[in-house]
């Protein structure tokens, strides 16, 4: 992702922020212009929890050109508590630890580099749920 791509979408990427539908009360994670469920404009920012559970998840060996340094790592479908399926790689959990139904939460962490200056990109991944004291 391009730094400026970075910079329009830092809300997004660093506080888990989508929008509400004010029509159906829908919430939409990533934003978008049109709620997909009654095709109304959706345009009210909505703040997530950052908590949800692992809906499904699968360990790349095999990653993407840019993300082989990163390798072995795991991909998951996190149910938010607040309805919407957000993609993430799971951090500071051992992939064999890893199971559907695990209550996981937001945390912010480096996605990866970019350009020769090394301008260091970041984003949302998730991490088993902390239990307080």
């Amino acid at each position: 992702m391009k730094a400026p791509k970075q910079w329009r979408v830092r809300n997004q990427r660093l506080g888990l922020v989508g929008e509400v539908c004010p029509h159906c009360g829908a919430k939409l994670f990533p934003p978008r212009d049109i709620c997909p469920e009654c095709s109304g404009p959706a345009k009210e920012s909505f703040a997530f929890s950052g908590r949800g559970e692992v809906y499904s998840f699968s360990t790349l060996y095999q990653p993407p050109a840019g993300f082989e340094k990163y390798a072995p790592y795991t991909v998951a479908l996190v149910r938010l508590e607040e309805g919407p399926l957000v993609t993430a790689q799971l951090t500071d959990v051992d992939k064999d630890q890893v199971r559907i139904g695990m209550p996981v939460e937001m945390v912010t962490r480096k996605l990866g580099e970019e350009g020769e200056e090394g301008i260091i990109l970041y984003g949302y991944k998730f991490r088993p749920l902390l239990q307080s004291a």
